[in-house]
């Protein structure tokens, strides 16, 4: 059972038990999962009688827009005095599907200042001790699934409408790859099917994510698989995506998800990578994926400033873009016997 603890569930109830401002905060660069969990817990709390508002580090693909209440997400780059007034006027903060205030951008200096009480619902690893309420968990596959243990432990099941259940629903489908990643467990797909039963439309929710693909997209994922380069002694596939390469395809934000789980589906291939290279910040972004129990996660914190999941993870260099892949190459021997196990 992936339920919260007891003492970490009374917490949670004697802080929402009188109506409160609160503030729910994504990662910067908020996916499916990140902003499932904070608009599903979001609608909960208005339902509860609390004024609630998702405050987010930065906007996000126009994939996920479509989500109830999208609407009303606050942007810290777009409209960055009222994401600050929210926070700052905030009775509570929810930091959702990351433990680490380095993970939220550049609302990291308004979270550090807040003496608000802090709930942490996450499943990556290493958590920060900076929260009143922690609910991590590595073992749960969404942070939207822990949102639907955490309305569980507040016997808030019932309140589960169509808008939640389609929140978490999405939540948990992107983080599983569509419930396929190792991840994805019996009480996974119990939680899958009670969304279900309260209005979370599977096949619209699926092609709502999935079946959006521009021109422009489909069209650079063909230069990202004409780029693919296939290390067999390393059972490592990786792709590039230069600047120009982007710009000449009208990139836009979201376009590139996913194109780093082609590299994973060549037959033999343990690892996979995905260099995107961003002139505007001056650094090379790096999606990791694996399979079995070779660890990116561990491969990203130790050379790439980041961290994830032992079977997904991001990073970045500060290195041009030739530099970065020559020293993923260069680290590669040290992880022979890992990628050929």
């Amino acid at each position: 059972m992936h339920l919260m603890k007891n003492a970490e569930a009374d917490k949670l109830k004697e802080l929402l038990n009188a109506p409160k401002k609160i503030a729910i905060i994504p990662h910067k660069n908020p996916d499916g999962d990140a902003m499932g969990s904070t608009l599903g817990l979001r609608r909960f709390l208005i339902k509860k009688g609390h004024d609630a508002t998702v405050v987010s580090p930065n906007d996000y693909p126009e994939f996920l827009k479509w989500l109830p209440d999208e609407g009303t997400v606050i942007k810290h780059d777009l409209q960055p005095e009222i994401a600050a007034k929210t926070i700052e006027n905030a009775d509570l903060i929810f930091t959702l599907d990351f433990n680490h205030f380095s993970r939220c951008g550049d609302l990291q200096p308004l979270l550090e200042k807040s003496s608000a009480p802090f709930i942490m619902i996450d499943h990556h690893q290493q958590p920060n001790d900076y929260a009143m309420v922690t609910y991590s968990d590595v073992s749960i596959c969404a942070t939207s699934q822990m949102v639907y243990h955490a309305l569980e432990a507040l016997g808030g099941l019932d309140m589960i409408d169509k808008d939640i259940a389609t929140c978490l629903y999405t939540g948990i489908m992107t983080d599983t790859g569509s419930f396929k990643f190792s991840s994805t467990t019996a009480t996974t797909h119990r939680v899958i099917a009670h969304l279900i039963e309260h209005g979370a439309n599977n096949t619209q929710i699926h092609e709502d994510i999935y079946d959006t693909s521009s021109h422009n997209r489909l069209k650079l994922l063909g230069v990202a698989l004409n780029n693919l380069v296939y290390l067999n002694e390393y059972n490592t596939a990786y792709i590039t995506l230069a600047q120009e390469e982007l710009d000449a395809n009208g990139f836009e934000k979201g376009d590139t998800e996913g194109f780093v789980n082609y590299g994973l589906s060549l037959k033999g291939a343990r690892m996979a990578i995905i260099f995107i290279e961003n002139k505007q910040e001056g650094i090379v972004k790096i999606s990791l994926r694996s399979k079995g129990d070779f660890s990116v996660n561990e491969l990203s914190r130790k050379h790439f400033h980041g961290g994830g999941h032992t079977n997904a993870a991001g990073g970045k260099s500060d290195r041009s873009l030739k530099d970065t892949v020559a020293y993923f190459i260069s680290i590669l021997p040290q992880y022979k016997k890992a990628l050929n196990a």
